[in-house]
């Protein structure tokens, strides 16, 4: 994916298992987030700084959605156990994954292995992308976001 391409839409579920459609928040500015599994140390400081600068996401014109391969019931005590403010997608079918070129080989200890890479899409009201974010600081994220 590449500054200035069309965001490929997806439809998949939430973790209430309702279904979400990215061309449904044309007219809206997008903060699409991959980030590899629910509950673990980076991908916790991620979702609280986003959750506690949600107001100020929203007040700049933004929604916030968040995405790994995790199931809907894995997605829903990540967001009860840290009072998540915006829905969490399930990828488990890696639909969204795959289209936004995020799953990747990874590697830790000499292991090599896929899984979602830690990125963020930045989609304005037309569905364009106008930012990626590769690098992301877990801790100050909402930062690189409003930079």
């Amino acid at each position: 994916m590449e500054i200035g391409q069309t965001a490929p839409d997806f439809e998949v579920k939430d973790q209430d298992g309702n279904l979400v459609k990215l061309s449904n928040y044309r007219g809206k500015k997008v903060v699409l987030y991959f980030y590899p599994k629910d509950d673990t140390p980076g991908c916790t400081a991620q979702a609280c700084d986003l959750r506690d600068n949600h107001e100020r996401l929203l007040a700049q014109g933004y929604v916030v959605l968040g995405v790994s391969v995790d199931s809907e019931k894995s997605h829903k005590k990540f967001i009860e156990k840290f009072n998540l403010p915006f829905p969490l997608l399930a990828d488990t079918e890696h639909e969204i994954v795959e289209k936004y070129g995020v799953w990747q080989e990874k590697s830790m200890y000499g292991r090599k292995y896929m899984g979602t890479m830690r990125y963020t899409f930045i989609i304005d009201e037309q569905g364009v992308i106008e930012d990626i974010i590769t690098k992301v600081d877990t801790k100050n994220h909402t930062a690189q976001l409003l930079k």
